[in-house]
């Protein structure tokens, strides 16, 4: 994967258009911006007040403002919606940004167990939490830059 970012938008298999390339985004299966930002509100709040998830929390600072419009305007691009993050800042980045952060497979569990509980706490479609996990994991686990 290198420097790519790894996104739900695109097909690095083939530049062909497919039917499935005809499909709803996931950004548009989710609800668009609306959803996108009371997702990410939920995984906010949920990390903020759950035990389980101190490990994670401890990563990121106090306030999570900051944390909470990055990941917004990550997602909404990466969910094949506008590519608010990319505006901003450029490439994502997303494993030089997260280098300083010791990110392990408690880490990169942590983070997927919060994620799956905002989906279903924000009434997520059962399809599409499979195949956003799907990815989320695949993104997770590339973050890991810790043994363990």
């Amino acid at each position: 994967m290198g420097n790519e970012r790894p996104s739900m938008a695109t097909n690095s298999e083939t530049t062909e258009t497919t039917a499935a390339d005809q499909a709803p985004s996931a950004f548009a299966l989710l609800g668009g911006e609306q959803a996108v930002r009371t997702l990410v509100d939920r995984f906010y709040d949920l990390m903020d007040l759950e035990p389980e998830f101190a490990g994670i929390r401890r990563l990121h600072p106090e306030s999570l403002d900051g944390s909470r419009d990055k990941l917004f305007w990550f997602l909404c691009g990466w969910l094949g919606g506008p590519d608010h993050y990319i505006e901003r800042f450029g490439h994502p980045r997303l494993r030089a940004r997260h280098l300083p952060f010791a990110i392990a497979s408690d880490e990169r569990d942590q983070w997927l167990r919060c994620m799956a509980w905002a989906m279903q706490d924000t009434a997520v479609p059962q399809a599409l939490q499979e195949r956003l996990m799907q990815a989320f994991f695949q993104t997770a686990d590339w973050m890991r830059n810790r043994a363990g």
